[in-house]
């Protein structure tokens, strides 16, 4: 057993798996970090950025983590909220009041961090525009995104509308006057150490920068203003995109779920409270399945599980469900993924912390399967 209390033949075990998960070319590769009670008992980088493995990965590789960029939003606005600043009573019309007609005027900030809006799933408020500028986005939404159903009737996963307004919320009300890019990098990068990290493609991590190969696995471009090819957002330096923007490396996720997991704080800066993070991991949704989640199972004959979102974060829960977080994990597990390709995750039972970032955009439910067992394997090594 290592001193971190994880079982060293489990943890090579999940390394060989890794290198014969490329070996067969369902990936080209991935970083990760395993612990517990805040101790790394295992950390790797495995295979290359590319399908031909002429770049390996590195410790300090940085990779666009899609959606996991939510999460990072989601715990800005609770500290907002923490702060008096907003409120999950707030209607989004009040902040943004272009926001205005119709069922859209009911929506408050609860409903847009817990997926239940009653917004479509969408990708791209107008097609073929391009996304990396939050301002032109809000627009657009504004425009183009009118609500479907009532707001908490479904939970219905928001690719880019919830977390792109909750982005506009908290850049509207900052007593400063800051960017959202700039909200991030000074209330939550810098107080946590996350040197590898920023919203948009910092020029001093570029040279480090895994390009993502989605690989014709996502359903939409990515287009930039510097047209840097049908996915440049992903590479432009000054893109704010509050649900799929941020870069970052292993080591610096692992410190914002090591964070997550002391309730709030790390090395004795408070992000969040006790108490709000009690709230966060607490199942929002009930039993109501994510809609989204529930077409992919239907495609490979799944069942479909309740949602499990909580203010912000993904839960285990109960239900025996293919589930990214395994299905060793206790309830209470909680994170956040990106696009067949990022995770993180905390379970505060075990006290075991995962952090997983891969090059090659797997397909959603290859994805889900691939993390399942890297998850249930990576847990089975707490002592």
């Amino acid at each position: 057993m290592s001193d971190a209390g994880l079982n060293e033949t489990r943890l090579e075990h999940l390394r060989a798996t890794i290198e014969a998960d490329v070996k067969r070319r369902l990936y080209h590769g991935a970083v990760i970090i395993v612990a517990r009670h805040g101790r790394i008992g295992f950390q790797a980088a495995i295979g290359s950025a590319d399908l031909a493995q002429t770049r390996p990965l590195r410790s300090q590789s940085v990779f666009s983590i899609f959606s996991v960029t939510k999460a990072m939003t989601n715990i800005l606005v609770l500290r907002a909220v923490e702060l008096g600043q907003l409120a999950l009573t707030t209607k989004v019309v009040d902040i943004i009041p272009e926001f205005s007609g119709g069922l859209r005027e009911q929506i408050t900030l609860l409903h847009l961090i817990t997926h239940s809006s009653g917004l479509p799933m969408v990708f791209t408020p107008k097609p073929g525009m391009y996304i990396d500028r939050l301002d032109e986005i809000i627009a657009a939404i504004c425009q183009n995104v009118h609500s479907v159903e009532p707001p908490g009737e479904r939970c219905a996963y928001s690719p880019l509308a919830n977390q792109a307004l909750l982005g506009e919320a908290l850049r509207r009300t900052d007593p400063k006057g800051r960017s959202y890019r700039t909200i991030v990098d000074e209330e939550l990068f810098k107080p946590l150490g996350m040197t590898s990290s920023a919203i948009g493609l910092r020029a001093d991590l570029k040279s480090r920068h895994i390009v993502p190969d989605f690989r014709g696995n996502f359903p939409i471009e990515h287009p930039g203003h510097s047209n840097l090819g049908p996915n440049g957002a992903f590479e432009e330096e000054h893109a704010e995109m509050p649900w799929v923007g941020a870069v970052s490396t292993v080591p610096d996720m692992f410190r914002l779920a090591e964070m997550l997991r002391r309730d709030g704080a790390l090395d004795g800066v408070r992000i969040l409270s006790p108490a709000t993070l009690a709230m966060a991991r607490r199942n929002w949704t009930g039993d109501k399945p994510n809609e989204l989640y529930k077409v992919l199972a239907h495609k490979r004959g799944w069942e479909p599980s309740p949602a499990y979102i909580g203010l912000g974060f993904s839960l285990r829960g109960t239900a025996h469900a293919h589930h990214m977080f395994g299905t060793l994990t206790s309830a209470g597990t909680f994170g956040n993924y990106g696009a067949g390709s990022a995770l993180y995750w905390v379970d505060p039972e075990r006290a075991v912390t995962f952090v997983c970032l891969t090059a090659g955009v797997m397909e959603s439910n290859d994805n889900i399967e691939r993390f399942q067992r890297l998850s249930d394997i990576a847990i089975s090594a707490a002592e």
